[in-house]
């Protein structure tokens, strides 16, 4: 039987590829393999992209994602498929971002972030109770993430329902009265603001969780004294989509 050009070229290049008799196979087996070493070496650069930074560059970073949010310049980061799967392994977030669970505030959405580049805990008022504390310190002491963002936000409801309960007297049932005994302190705080109480008390809330979460011991309080952990507050607003950072 007479053999074709690409017959000959494929034998040609199983010779080439290997000792004396090998097939081909054994010849493309290689060029096979060089996929799979290639694409970890992809995998190991997609990495070496997410290495965790300082707390001045991780809070610069989100910084940025929302002045992209508030332009409409998005870039929906990280959310490629070969990104995903890079991920499947290892995580390296740069962030911690505590936050309320109020559907208008994504922290990825917001800060213009993708898969893997943010540890989010979600609770009602952001209250930080063990299991968040726990949460975070697994981030920071495991994960190595440098800076924790406590995210407020406008008209939160928790916090609405805490100046009810605190101040007037009106009744909670269930367990959001949980919620409501974390951010009671903060009330207490603004109990005389005549003006704009509850941006004042949501304030609060943020700065009062801050400070919980700088005092907590051993291992948060040991991070910070040692400059491995940052512990920030912020402010967002519904309707700009801007968020601020508040001194505490």
């Amino acid at each position: 039987m007479a053999l074709s050009r690409r017959d000959l070229l494929f034998a040609a290049l199983g010779l080439a590829g290997g000792a004396a008799g090998t097939g081909l196979f054994h010849a493309f087996w290689p060029l096979h393999d060089l996929n799979h070493r290639i694409a970890a070496s992809s995998n190991h650069a997609l990495h070496a992209v997410a290495e965790v930074p300082s707390a001045q560059e991780a809070l610069q970073r989100l910084v940025d994602g929302n002045k992209r949010f508030v332009d409409n310049h998005l870039q929906h980061p990280h959310c490629q498929n070969h990104w995903r799967e890079s991920l499947a392994q290892e995580q390296h977030p740069f962030a911690i971002v505590l936050g309320c669970s109020d559907s208008r505030v994504p922290p990825e959405i917001i800060f213009d972030e993708g898969l893997g580049d943010l540890f989010v805990i979600r609770q009602a008022g952001h209250v930080a109770d063990d299991d968040t504390i726990g949460s975070i310190e697994y981030a920071a002491e495991h994960l190595h993430v440098p800076l924790v963002v406590v995210l407020g936000h406008e008209s939160c409801g928790a916090v609405t329902a805490a100046l009810g309960a605190v101040l007037h007297d009106e009744p909670i049932e269930g367990h959001v009265l949980r919620i409501v005994d974390d951010i009671s302190p903060a009330i207490h705080e603004v109990r005389e603001v005549q003006q704009n109480q509850l941006d004042a008390a949501i304030r609060a809330n943020v700065r009062a969780v801050v400070r919980k979460l700088t005092e907590s011991g051993p291992v948060l309080r040991s991070l910070i004294r040692k400059q491995k952990l940052r512990v920030v507050g912020s402010y967002y607003n519904l309707h700009s989509g801007a968020v601020e950072w508040l001194t505490i």
